[in-house]
């Protein structure tokens, strides 16, 4: 499985222990940065990796800002994209499980490091249910369909 990641600067540090992790455990990882702790803004990278997912580059997409709010937030903004914040591996299991979410934000200073690959690994093993679920997913994507033709149309 390929999984891009990207951060901003307050979630570096727990994005490159994420990275290592993965690599280790057979991940092919795309990193979209940032590559240091200076100062960025966490959008640029959020739409990197939701765009990495949404074209397919990527299976799963993983961004680490301070509180993980903000990627979400943004990441969420490109269709296709199903991001979700999982402060803990119970939201982590049900956003794949119900919500087939294909990116995850985690808030680099809310969490620790053992804290956060614990929730990594449930979120990357853990299926989409399908079922029931399938017409609430659909539901999500006409939304987006419709929201983009409405800001098309003159």
């Amino acid at each position: 499985m390929t999984v891009a990641i990207g951060c901003d600067h307050a979630g570096w540090e727990l994005k490159e222990r994420l990275k290592a992790w993965l690599i280790q455990n057979g991940y092919q990882v795309v990193d979209f940065g940032t590559h240091s702790p200076e100062p960025v803004d966490y959008p640029d990278y959020a739409i990197q990796v939701a765009e990495s997912v949404a074209n397919g580059k990527a299976e799963r997409g993983v961004l680490v800002c301070g509180t993980g709010i903000g990627m979400a937030m943004t990441a969420n903004k490109i269709p296709g994209v199903r991001a979700a914040f999982c402060p803990d591996p119970f939201t982590a299991r049900l956003s794949r499980e119900h919500n087939d979410a294909n990116v995850l934000t985690l808030g680099g200073r809310l969490m620790g490091r053992e804290m956060a690959i614990e929730i990594l690994g449930i979120w990357l093993n853990t299926s989409f249910q399908g079922g029931r679920h399938n017409r609430r997913i659909a539901k999500i994507g006409e939304t987006e369909e419709r929201y983009f033709r409405e800001r098309q149309e003159p």
